[in-house]
């Protein structure tokens, strides 16, 4: 079977998977951080501006995201390192993830206009502060059944595909590697922009929810059995989903 990964020197690799360890180490740090000192903050958007919000925001896809996203990069730095050494053109790694981001910053400004929206109706809906606790449950039903539909099969298995992916994307150029990484993203956006919403209902700044749908992404991207997990991460948010719906409490409150 062809190894891609021949193409690229070794050196080349371990300072690219060195960069991305780092950087999702240093990401979490701050994240864990953040935790700390905005630890009672009200509000989905805990009463930050689209700023800073957006700050954090790139700062947890790092951290999430990273470790699943891992292979895909290196297989683009792999390609690209062949084709360089082949006397062709190839645009920095950097530039790959740079549009991977883009689309994950692009969602998170879209989420946070959505979660802004819905703290200005529930301050002036006592209804709503009353149920918000059973709407996330709600959301948390929604996130399970997602799982299980076509879409995210198709978004998963692109997302489990690197070698397939990164040569039936390929363009060349600059540009051409933002677009691919812009695509990559889009498609890891389909995985898992349900799983990402769920972070509003158990708390954006809750480190044990991120580490647990960190490790969930993690495993259905990159593990063999990665398919099999994500059904039973479906049956496992159903019913946790069900059981907030009917017992509120269940919803944590930390931060």
């Amino acid at each position: 079977m062809l190894n891609p990964y021949g193409a690229m020197p070794v050196r080349e690799r371990n300072l690219i998977l060195l960069a991305l360890v780092g950087l999702s180490a240093a990401a979490w740090a701050v994240v864990f951080w953040q935790a700390q000192s905005m630890s009672g903050a009200m509000g989905l958007t805990m009463g930050l501006g689209v700023a800073l919000f957006l700050g954090i925001w790139i700062t947890m896809m790092v951290a999430m995201m990273f470790p699943s996203a891992a292979p895909m990069i290196l297989m683009f730095g792999a390609i690209a390192a062949g084709k360089r050494r082949q006397g062709q053109a190839a645009a920095p790694t950097a530039v790959f993830v740079g549009g991977y981001l883009l689309i994950w910053t692009a969602f998170g400004a879209l989420a946070y206009l959505l979660a802004s929206g819905a703290d200005l109706l529930a301050s002036r809906s006592p209804w709503l502060l009353a149920n918000g606790a059973r709407i996330g449950g709600v959301a948390l039903v929604g996130a399970g059944l997602y799982q299980l539909t076509p879409l995210k099969r198709v978004c998963l298995t692109q997302c489990r595909t690197p070698m397939q992916f990164v040569l039936g994307s390929w363009r060349d150029g600059a540009w051409g590697a933002l677009r691919m990484g812009m695509e990559h993203g889009a498609f890891c956006l389909g995985c898992c922009w349900w799983l990402m919403l769920i972070l509003f209902p158990l708390g954006m700044m809750n480190v044990v929810a991120m580490g647990l749908l960190t490790a969930l992404i993690f495993a259905e991207k990159v593990l063999p059995v990665g398919r099999w997990i994500s059904g039973l991460a479906a049956a496992g948010l159903i019913v946790y989903g069900a059981v907030v719906i009917a017992a509120p409490m269940a919803l944590p409150a930390l931060m």
